[in-house]
């Protein structure tokens, strides 16, 4: 089931919206929110739209639209398809109530009237075994008429971790090697700069010298 909700702005992980949990889930949830903060630093413009993030007993699914990011935390067990259903129709209600206000605001959790949406909204995606009146399961239906997810990048915590350092690591020794080659550079142009003297200078001095005769004897 569908657990918690934020919604942030994704050029600088400013909270603009989030469901209200219990002190239950608050606790139940509390290192996966910490976790959520990690994927929103790592969000750029250049980033996997919609991913799947697998973090213990929990999934963490992020969609990413129009400079703002959905993020929601469901059991491990909760379809792909409901999750991602659920996080589009977040979207498109929020762009449409929101949209044109994002870039502008300033302070935390400015839509915080957002949540009567969100609220509702998980209420119909909570349980996938919910029954109609005719015996089935209405969710289960919606999953079989999504759209196919299987593209949807999943990666889990570990490895979001473990690429952030490395990419990290990478960054610094670019730029450790950046600096290198500019020295080599320099220190090869003066080599080649003295190499040319000590290759033209006794040319120069002989003809400094026949310059300094002819100039003798001729004035």
């Amino acid at each position: 089931m569908v657990r918690s909700t934020i919604i942030v702005r994704a050029s600088d992980a400013l909270p603009m919206a989030a469901t209200v949990d219990d002190e239950q889930t608050e606790q139940a949830l509390q290192e996966h929110k910490q976790q959520s903060k990690l994927i929103f630093r790592r969000i750029t413009p250049n980033s996997e739209p919609r991913c799947s993030i697998e973090s213990g007993q929990y999934t963490l699914h992020y969609l990413l639209a129009d400079n703002v990011v959905y993020l929601t935390i469901a059991d491990k067990s909760y379809p792909r398809k409901l999750a991602f259903s659920y996080l589009e129709e977040l979207s498109k209600e929020f762009s449409v109530s929101y949209g044109p206000k994002v870039e502008s605001v300033r302070k935390p959790y400015a839509f915080v009237g957002f949540d009567t949406f969100m609220s509702k909204t998980a209420r119909l995606y909570q349980d996938t075994r919910a029954a109609d009146t005719t015996g089935s399961s209405n969710l289960d239906k919606l999953n079989n008429e999504l759209q196919d997810v299987t593209r949807i990048m999943t990666k889990n915590m570990e490895e979001l971790l473990w690429r952030g350092d490395s990419l990290d690591r990478m960054s610094h020794l670019s730029t450790s090697l950046r600096s290198e080659s500019d020295r080599y550079r320099k220190a090869a142009r003066n080599i080649n700069i003295q190499a040319l003297i000590r290759q033209y200078a006794p040319f120069g001095a002989v003809a400094l010298i026949l310059i300094i005769v002819l100039w003798w004897r001729f004035s």
